[in-house]
C-alpha cells in the first residue's frame, strides 16, 4: 500500500521556476496548492496546464495566510514569491524590501502560528556579490551589491533566527542562472519584461526582437564576454523535491548552491542558439554594465553530496533546445 504524500504550498507557483516546481511535485505524487498574486505569474499555466488549486493573493496578506493554513493541511512551503529584477531593485528598493522581505516575514509568522515548520526558500547567488573564488562555495562571504541580493540575504538570516526561536527548518537554494524549459514542452520561461539572455536570444531568432546586446567584450575570459553558470529549470525543480524531502525526513536547516559547476560565455550562448535555431541572430556589442562580474560559477558539490542531486540536463545545447521548443509554441503565433 502506497502512502499518500503530503500537500505542499507553493508561493509564486504561477511563475517560471515555481511552476516547474509544481510540475515536479505533481509528478512525484505530492498534493499542491499555489498562492500567487499574478503580478508576473501566468494563471493559464496553473489552472489549465498544471491543474492545481490556485489561490490568488499576496504573502503580505496575513489574514489570507491564516485562513489558508486553517483550511488546508500544509506540510511544507516552497517559497518563490519574489521580485527579481536587479536593475529595478536599485531604482525602487522599497518595492523589493516590502515584497521580498516583509512578505516572506509575514508568511513565516503565519507558518509558525500554524505550526508548519518546513520551508524551502528560493535564494540566489546574488547574495555572494563579486566572487573572491570561483567556483563559489556555500561558505563564500555573502556581500550582495544590489538590493535584490540584499533582500534574499536578509531572508536567509531571518530563517536562521526562526529556526532558533521556533524550530522552523529551512533549505535555502542559491541559484545561478535558471534557464531552459520543461523537456516535454508543457512549461517554459515567459517574463514581461524579459531580461534573461537565453530567451532574449531566442526572441531575436523568432524575429520578435531586432538584435541581442553583448555588454562588454573586454573581460578577462577566453572570448572577452561574461561567463555564467546556466542550470536547467527542470534540474532546479528536482532539487526542490530533494530539499523538501530532506527536511521532512528530519534534515537540519542548510543552504545549497544550485548550478552546473561550469560556465558558458555570452558568445557561447549566442553561437549555440544560432546552431539550435538555424537562424542568424544579429548581435550589437556594447559597453560593460556596472556591477557585472567577469565570471559567476558555483560549486554544487554540497547539494550532490547531501541531497544526492545530479543535474540531468547540464549541456548548453540541450538547455537552449528545450527553451527554443517552448518559445516556438508560446510566441511564434
Amino acid at each position: 500500500m502506497s502512502l499518500v504524500k503530503p500537500t505542499i504550498l507553493v508561493t509564486g507557483g504561477a511563475g517560471y521556476i515555481g511552476s516547474h516546481a509544481v510540475l515536479a511535485l505533481k509528478r512525484a505524487g505530492y498534493g499542491v496548492v499555489v498562492l500567487d498574486n499574478l503580478v508576473y505569474g501566468h494563471r493559464d499555466l496553473v489552472e489549465k496546464v498544471l491543474q492545481v488549486e490556485l489561490i490568488i493573493g499576496d504573502t503580505n496578506d496575513r489574514a489570507l495566510l491564516d485562513e489558508l493554513f486553517a483550511t488546508h493541511k500544509i506540510a511544507a512551503v516552497m517559497h518563490f514569491s519574489a521580485y527579481a529584477y536587479v536593475g529595478e531593485s536599485v531604482t525602487d528598493p522599497g518595492k523589493y524590501y516590502r515584497n521580498n522581505v516583509v512578505g516572506t516575514l509575514t508568511l513565516l509568522e503565519a507558518m509558525a502560528a500554524a505550526s508548519v515548520k518546513t520551508f524551502v526558500f528560493s535564494s540566489t547567488c546574488a547574495t555572494y556579490g563579486v566572487p573572491k573564488t570561483v567556483p563559489i562555495p556555500e561558505d563564500h562571504p555573502q556581500n550582495p551589491i544590489n538590493p535584490y541580493g540584499a533582500t534574499k540575504l536578509m531572508v536567509e538570516r531571518i530563517l536562521a533566527d526562526f529556526d532558533g526561536a521556533y524550530g522552523l527548518k529551512s533549505v535555502c537554494f542559491r541559484y545561478f542562472n535558471a534557464a531552459g524549459a520543461d523537456p516535454t514542452g508543457l512549461l517554459g520561461e515567459d517574463h514581461n519584461p524579459e531580461t534573461h539572455l537565453i530567451p532574449l536570444v531566442l526572441m531575436a531568432a523568432l524575429g520578435k526582437r531586432e538584435s541581442v546586446f553583448i555588454f562588454g567584450t573586454d573581460y578577462p575570459t577566453p572570448d572577452g564576454t561574461c561567463i555564467r553558470d546556466y542550470i536547467h529549470v527542470t534540474d532546479l525543480a528536482d532539487a526542490h523535491i530533494l530539499g523538501v524531502e530532506y527536511l521532512l525526513q528530519g534534515g537540519d536547516t542548510a543552504a545549497f548552491n544550485l548550478g552546473n559547476g561550469n560556465g558558458f560565455s555570452v558568445k557561447q550562448v549566442i553561437d549555440t542558439a544560432k546552431t539550435v535555431t538555424g537562424q542568424n541572430i544579429k548581435v550589437v556589442e556594447s559597453d560593460r554594465r556596472p556591477g557585472d562580474p567577469p565570471i559567476l560559477v558555483g560549486s554544487s558539490d554540497k547539494a550532490r553530496k547531501v541531497l544526492g542531486w545530479e543535474p540531468q540536463y547540464p549541456a548548453l545545447q540541450e538547455i537552449i533546445t528545450h527553451a527554443w521548443h517552448w518559445h516556438q509554441q508560446r510566441h511564434a503565433k
